[in-house]
């Protein structure tokens, strides 16, 4: 039986089972009362949070003013000679508008990491006419305020007069970064402060770094405004309703792009799910998949999602059969940002947790600035081969320690691969996920650190206990220093890696760390013992 809901342009096919979850957000009115902002809907414990949480329900129409000077400003910098657009932030600063800069085909160079090559290379590229996007919430993310000393430093030496002209400053009122902007004479958006940073797709977040880089912003605020008029329906008018639910059918949801010409809302989706839903020992584990037929497209027990087509074509190498996924949301860009952020409040309700808050980031946040403090802990390797160390494992060898790690998967299980690597030259240690899914029968999902702590990080702490994880780490052969900090990009680096271990060996969560000696052999050498695993 196949179910299609649509509103607002938007519509969903389904071929689940869907009603009683429906009927539950339904008959409790739960549209209805998240449209009007109803903070009492996840509860007591929830209430305060969601208080200051739902300004992304209208936040399109509030966006509206930030246009004229958004306009201003751009012809402001071109007349300036300053058109190259650089968005420093991480997580709900830098997700949205990266997907709306790659579906609309508009250069827009995204700093998400802390990976010196990645930031040696950005500070190299058409300085004098760059624009640095400063993006941060809470005004004190050190990576990105890591970036904005980099940045800041480089245009003094490139002997810059106004180094105030080449920095415009997102953050919420009041934070220290509104303070540093104000004080080095950028240009500062303060963005609404009732809205948190992954449900911020529609808020300066998203539209100052895609309109300077030269998207039609308003056009996405139409697209939003048209479908927000079905969030105060029933099913089957509203969308998101179908979709809340077909989020909490199964504990994991993979999500691929199935040509919608939308390129990167998983990676988007993929934060807002896994920071909302990922707590109190549950949640749903979000899986980016490289396209529809990728291998774990069929795990049991998850959910197959596609944005675009209703259906796809799936093989074994000798044979191809059509297979409806489980679910396919259609509509246009700013409509499927609402629709989602929609759907996961519903999949909070239904799960009873609070979608609003991320109780678990701040521990490997924490174990970083410890560590920058107080210096790195010596860790011997579990055993040395070729051009890998390898830690948190009594294996000899990396096969032993491989096939140690995946022995026994199974169920609610699940397989992180996270690379605290270079994401553009380190770019093909990716292909670890579809190959370790080729060998396992659970999901395996693969992020890239430090992007990944502001993204599964929570779920990975705070969700289900299920997780083991597969840490990679490489050497650093030429750092670049954090102007005013006793520490380089590098260094931080590993420090983030090494918090973010420690957090996960605080709960007890099985951990090989792989340390890659010589990058480029190492990853080779890595991606044929995984390659070698027996099929599970």
């Amino acid at each position: 039986m196949t179910r299609m809901d649509a509103g607002g342009g938007v519509s969903v096919v389904t071929t689940m089972p869907l009603d009683d979850k429906i009927a539950s957000l339904v008959d409790h009115d739960v549209p209805s009362r998240l449209a009007a902002k109803d903070s009492g809907l996840w509860g007591e414990a929830a209430r305060d949070e969601a208080e200051i949480r739902l300004g992304w329900l209208d936040t399109f129409e509030q966006s509206h003013a930030l246009l004229p000077r958004l306009d201003s400003l751009k012809i402001r910098l071109r007349e300036q000679g300053i058109d190259h657009v650089v968005l420093a932030g991480m997580g709900g600063s830098s997700l949205a508008p990266e997907v709306i800069c790659r579906t609309l085909d508009v250069p827009l160079t995204v700093l998400d990491t802390t990976s010196p090559d990645t930031i040696r290379q950005a500070l190299a590229d058409r300085l004098e006419s760059t624009v640095v996007v400063v993006s941060s919430k809470s005004g004190g993310t050190i990576e990105t305020e890591s970036l904005r000393r980099a940045y800041a430093q480089a245009f003094t030496d490139a002997g810059v007069k106004n180094v105030g002209d080449h920095f415009v400053i997102v953050t919420d009122s009041g934070s220290p970064l509104e303070q540093r902007g104000t004080a080095m004479k950028a240009t500062v958006f303060c963005a609404d402060p009732n809205v948190g940073g992954r449900y911020s797709a529609l808020t300066a977040f998203g539209l100052v770094p895609a309109a300077l880089a030269g998207v039609d912003v308003a056009a996405l605020l139409d697209e939003a405004a048209t479908f927000a008029g079905s969030l105060t329906n029933a099913t089957p008018d509203n969308p998101a309703v179908a979709l809340g639910a077909a989020l909490t059918v199964e504990p994991t949801l993979s999500i691929s792009d199935d040509g919608s010409g939308i390129i990167g809302l998983g990676d988007w989706a993929e934060q807002l799910i896994a920071e909302s839903t990922g707590k109190d020992d549950t949640g749903v584990l979000p899986v980016v998949l490289e396209s529809p037929v990728a291998p774990g497209v069929r795990t049991s027990g998850q959910v197959n999602a596609v944005v675009g087509g209703a259906s796809t074509m799936t093989g074994d190498g000798s044979s191809v059969r059509l297979t409806p996924p489980d679910i396919a949301v259609h509509g246009p860009l700013g409509a499927q940002f609402l629709c989602w952020e929609a759907a996961t409040a519903y999949a909070g309700y239904l799960l009873q947790i609070n979608p609003f808050d991320q109780p678990n980031v701040a521990e490997s946040k924490d174990n970083t600035n410890r560590i920058l403090d107080s210096g790195a802990a010596i860790e011997k390797p579990s055993f040395v081969e070729e051009h890998i160390e390898a830690r948190g494992t009594d294996a000899n060898n990396l096969a032993q320690a491989l096939a140690q790690l995946v022995e026994g998967l199974s169920g609610d299980d699940y397989l992180a691969v996270t690379a605290f690597l270079d994401p553009h030259s380190d770019e093909y240690v990716a292909q670890l996920r579809a190959l370790l899914s080729r060998k396992l029968t659970v999901p395996v999902t693969f992020g890239w650190g430090p992007r990944y702590l502001h993204s599964t990080g929570q779920f990975h702490k705070g969700g289900r206990q299920t997780g083991r994880f597969l840490h990679i780490t490489g050497v650093v052969e030429e750092d670049i220093e954090v102007p005013g900090r006793a520490y380089g990009f590098g260094e931080l680096q590993a420090a983030q890696a090494q918090g973010d271990r420690e957090s996960l060996s605080q709960k007890n969560r099985p951990l090989l760390h792989v340390h890659l000696t010589d990058r480029a052999a190492g990853i080779d050498q890595l991606i044929n013992a995984v390659k070698e695993l027996p099929v599970q």
